[in-house]
C-alpha cells in the first residue's frame, strides 16, 4: 500500500466513522442508556475527524514499513473499537464501562463483562494505552527524523 493510498484510506474510514458517529446520535434516545449513547456519539464522531486529521498529515510520518504499518492498522482498531464497545454499551444499557454515563442503569452481568473485558487487567491486548503509547513513540520518532 503506498503513502498516497494510506492517507486516503485513513481519511476515508475517517469520514466512514464520523458518519457512523452521526447515525449513532440520531438514535441515542432509543438505546437501553441514552447518555452513553451520547457517549457512543461522540466517540464516533470524534475519533473519525482524528483519522481525517491522521490521514492528512500521513505523508508526513517518517517511519519503516513495519512501524508504519503497525500505527495505520493500530489506528483503525482503535478507533473503530473505541466507538464500538461504547456502542453496545448503550444498547446493553452497561454501566461498569463508565459510571458517570451509566449512572442508574444496569445491564446482565454477562453483558458487563463483555463491555469492560477490553479493558480488564486479565485482556493481553488493550487498545487504548498501547496506542497511545505508540503514536507518542511514533511521532516524536518521526519528529527527530
Amino acid at each position: 500500500m503506498g503513502v498516497e493510498d494510506s492517507n486516503r484510506r485513513l481519511m476515508w474510514h475517517g469520514m466512514f466513522l464520523f458518519l457512523l458517529g452521526l447515525l449513532t446520535g440520531l438514535v441515542e434516545q432509543h438505546f437501553s442508556n441514552p447518555r452513553m449513547g451520547l457517549a457512543a456519539h461522540l466517540e464516533g464522531v470524534m475519533n473519525g475527524i482524528f483519522l481525517v486529521a491522521l490521514g492528512a498529515i500521513w505523508v508526513e510520518v517518517r517511519l519503516s514499513a513495519g512501524p508504519k504499518a503497525a500505527a495505520y492498522w493500530s489506528a483503525l482498531y482503535g478507533t473503530y473499537v473505541n466507538w464500538a464497545v461504547t456502542t453496545l454499551a448503550a444498547v446493553f444499557g452497561a454501566a461498569s464501562l463508565s459510571p458517570i454515563t451509566g449512572a442508574g442503569h444496569s445491564a446482565l452481568p454477562w453483558q458487563e463483562t463483555v463491555v469492560t473485558s477490553r479493558d480488564s487487567d486479565h485482556c493481553r491486548f488493550r487498545p487504548r494505552p498501547m496506542g497511545i503509547a505508540a503514536y507518542c513513540g511514533f511521532m516524536i520518532r518521526a519528529a527527530n527524523r
